[in-house]
């Protein structure tokens, strides 16, 4: 049994009544009536303190490099999705090295024997599902049967493209306004027909190859590289400096395609069906052509003209 006696004086601890148990709400008074330390005590030693200019300063500039870091730091491209067989099979053979994920029916595990043994051999997802999966993964009742998950098709600029390109004739596409995906799956498709060097688009452009474009081109969006260029009339100096000569498409006006000799190196200028080409860009052209027909409508379809027009420039070279 504790003798000892509860403290006297100004000590804020009493101790419990004798006999009784000091109970918790005793116990937390007690903690509480009793007087702050000073400041000082509290904070501890006091320490020597930065100017606060020159520490938000440094907190900036930290701030700056990591940003800058970060910044700098190449992003991974998007995948993209590619349905059709065709297309399918085309980027396959011409880039395997992008391929990251492969759905298909079960029907079209023969066609793609080559592809399944690649996913085994590099360890990438391969799934057989039902046509209902894959309308929903191409977001196309199209699909045929296959959809791939790639890296994109890298687009080149006009400099390194006119650097690489072989001397001799050569055909090149210039759209202008063009931004319908099924339109320019058509142009590539007959672009690759035609042996086209590439379709060139301008900087401000939103078109850019799309699942639905691939599968309309039948492969032929892997044949045809798509060049994104510059400032139009710079764009325009470099293409005639490599020696193309700019023919723009216009359905009034214009010389009859059949009987016009057409340049080797050729610049050919498509524009959209509803606003055509713009006006300057037709000016600066060295010729301008029109399709003859019967005139019960007014014009083709941009997709369908191009074609005709990449025909007749083969057809010449061929003569």
């Amino acid at each position: 049994m504790n003798d000892r006696k509860p403290p006297s004086g100004d000590s804020p601890y009493r101790g419990p009544p004798s006999g009784k148990p000091r109970d918790k709400r005793e116990r937390e008074r007690d903690r509480q009536s009793r007087p702050a330390p000073p400041p000082a005590e509290r904070r501890g030693p006091a320490r020597e303190r930065q100017p606060e200019r020159h520490r938000d300063h440094a907190r900036d500039e930290a701030d700056a490099d990591l940003l800058r870091a970060w910044s700098d730091t190449p992003k991974a491209p998007r995948e993209q999705r590619l349905h059709g067989l065709n297309a399918c099979l085309a980027m396959f053979a011409r880039r395997p090295q992008d391929l990251r994920k492969v759905w298909l029916l079960e029907s079209r595990i023969p066609q793609l024997k080559a592809v399944l043994a690649h996913c085994v051999q590099h360890r990438l997802g391969y799934t057989v599902v039902g046509d209902e999966d894959l309308q929903k993964l191409s977001a196309s009742a199209h699909h045929e049967g296959v959809v791939f998950g790639t890296l994109p098709a890298a687009e080149a600029n006009l400099s390194d493209w006119l650097r690489d390109l072989k001397p001799g004739p050569q055909l090149a596409v210039w759209l202008d306004g063009v931004g319908n995906p099924h339109n320019l799956g058509a142009i590539l498709r007959s672009a690759a027909h035609f042996g086209a060097a590439g379709l060139l688009l301008p900087k401000d452009s939103p078109l850019a190859l799309s699942g639905a474009a691939a599968r309309v081109a039948e492969g032929g969006a892997e044949q045809v590289p798509l060049v994104r260029m510059g400032r139009a009339d710079n764009s325009l100096d470099q293409l005639r400096s490599a020696g193309f000569g700019a023919v723009a498409t216009v359905v009034r006006g214009g010389k009859p395609l059949y009987g016009t000799a057409l340049p080797e190196r050729m610049l050919l200028v498509m524009g959209a069906e509803q606003t055509g080409i713009d006006p300057a860009l037709a000016q600066a052209a060295a010729l301008r052509v029109a399709i003859p027909g019967t005139g019960a409508v007014e014009s083709l379809n941009v997709a369908a003209a191009t074609a005709v027009f990449l025909g007749e420039w083969w057809r010449q070279r061929r003569a």
